[in-house]
Order: C-alpha cells, then structure tokens, then sequence
C-alpha cells in the first residue's frame, strides 16, 4: 500500500511543482510547494565530478526535503564519477544514471523504496552501490 500511495505522489509531482527549474549550488531542482519539497532535476550543461546531494535546500527563506531523483535527472552524465544520495531521498526515477559510463560509485540510503527501470542503464563502470 504504501509503495503504490509513493508512485501515485510521483506522478503527480509534475503537476505540482514549480514551473522554472531553481539552481542551488550546482544541483538543479523541481520545487513542490505543497509540502515543501524537493526533486533533483537534470542540468541543462550535464552534471560532473563527485555530487553530493543535500538533504535539504533552501530557497526564498523556505527549506525544502529533497525526497526523489527525478526521471534522466543525471541521464548521459558522462562525466560524472561519483553521487552520494541523503537519506530524505525516498525514490529513484527512470533512466536517473543511464549513459553515465564514468559513474564508478553511488550511495543509495536504506530509505530508497523505489528504483524505477532502467535508472542505471549502461554504467559499465559502477562498482560500489
């Protein structure tokens, strides 16, 4: 029950959340005011490097609990090497890391219920999970 009642909230968070894409610190994110949270969203110059994504981000004086990655959010990211998830993250989306082909590490936190198909698609080089 309560994993069909968290893919009836993914859904819907494309109807709820901000119309503009907010930049904070180099993380792009869906802001869903209802609720105050947070979706990790794709960069539009791709991400790279080592990520860490906060548990919480403020924006406009409110804090948000960044609870999903979204779907192809670090889709064919191909520089990227290495993200750690917080634990606020409850969801994975579709396609999130395929094409990444340098992504070596990710944490993922017990709190993740959800992986969606294909979130890690072509990471040939992913070791640590």
């Amino acid at each position: 029950m309560k994993k069909h009642l968290l893919l009836f909230a993914m859904i819907l968070l494309p109807l709820v959340a901000s119309a503009d894409p907010v930049e904070i610190n180099g993380i792009y994110y869906d802001l869903i005011t209802e609720g105050n949270t947070a979706v990790v969203i794709s960069n539009p110059n791709k991400y790279t490097g080592n990520i860490t994504i906060p548990e919480y981000v403020k924006y406009n004086d409110i804090d948000y609990s960044v609870i999903s990655i979204g779907n192809s959010a670090f889709d064919n990211c191909t520089e990227l090497s290495s993200i750690t998830i917080p634990n606020s993250v409850t969801s994975i989306g579709e396609r999130a890391f395929s094409n990444c082909e340098n992504l070596v590490s990710i944490d993922i936190p017990n709190g993740v219920t959800i992986i969606s198909p294909q979130a890690f698609q072509n990471c040939r080089k992913l070791k640590h999970v």
